[in-house]
Parts: C-alpha cells; sequence; structure tokens
C-alpha cells in the first residue's frame, strides 16, 4: 500500500494527508470534471459536479484494476472557492461514498475557469498499485 507521511509535531490533517510514500505502478489521471461518459453534464449543482467527476475517477482507476484505495494525491480545481467551503460537509459526504476512507495528499485551487464553461470542478488523479 503506502504511507501517510506527517510530522508528529504537527496538528492533525483533516480529510487530507500531508504527504505519501508510494511504490508500484503508478497511475495519472489527466484533469476529469463531472460530465458523464457521454460529456454530457446533468447537473449544475456543484456538489452533483463533485460527485460525478469523483466516480469518473474511480471509473479510469478500474481500467488499470485500481480502486479508490490507490490513490495518493489529487489535485481539484474550482471555480467557486465559496460554494466548496459552504457545502463542505455534502462533499465529505459524497467523498467518502465514492472514495471510502481514504485520504491521499490534495490539493485545492481557486481558478477563473474551466475549458469546459459548465464545469465547476476539475480533478486530477495520481494512484499507486503496489507490486
Amino acid at each position: 500500500m503506502h504511507e501517510i507521511l506527517h510530522p508528529s509535531h504537527w496538528k492533525p490533517a483533516k480529510g487530507y494527508a500531508n504527504g505519501v510514500a508510494a511504490s508500484g505502478r503508478v497511475i495519472y489521471c489527466g484533469g476529469h470534471i463531472g460530465w458523464n461518459a457521454q460529456q454530457e453534464f446533468e447537473t449544475d449543482d456543484f456538489v452533483g459536479q463533485v460527485e460525478q467527476t469523483l466516480r469518473n475517477i474511480v471509473a479510469v482507476l478500474k481500467e488499470a484494476k485500481a480502486g479508490p484505495e490507490h490513490l495518493v494525491r489529487l489535485t481539484w480545481y474550482v471555480t467557486d472557492k465559496k460554494a466548496y467551503l459552504e457545502r463542505l460537509r455534502e462533499i465529505g459526504a459524497v467523498y467518502r461514498e465514492i472514495i471510502g476512507k481514504n485520504f491521499p495528499a490534495m490539493t485545492l485551487v481557486q481558478v477563473v475557469a474551466l475549458v469546459e464553461d459548465r464545469a465547476k470542478v476539475e480533478i486530477e488523479a495520481t494512484a499507486v498499485i503496489p507490486e
């Protein structure tokens, strides 16, 4: 599997890891957004798009015979940091439903826009399948 890296004198990280050490087969997922397999948005709701985005990442991982437990890094790009923070509990519930209690190293950045105008979130993922 992988090892969570957290200095003992730091406050606990909530919902993410400060660092992860892993070895094995690496899977890089490009930026995924909240549209379905036909590249159609089913919702403009922020949490709904987060849910679909996470499901898309899990679908790509499955192609490599990997799962959410193999995630070691997520980079989130959101168009509205305020919407993210206001709905954090809902996002957390959706995250745990799809990803489980695996909390990789994460970064979240607010951006002006994403390539697809209706997209509210884009997430890049890196996973490692142990040798």
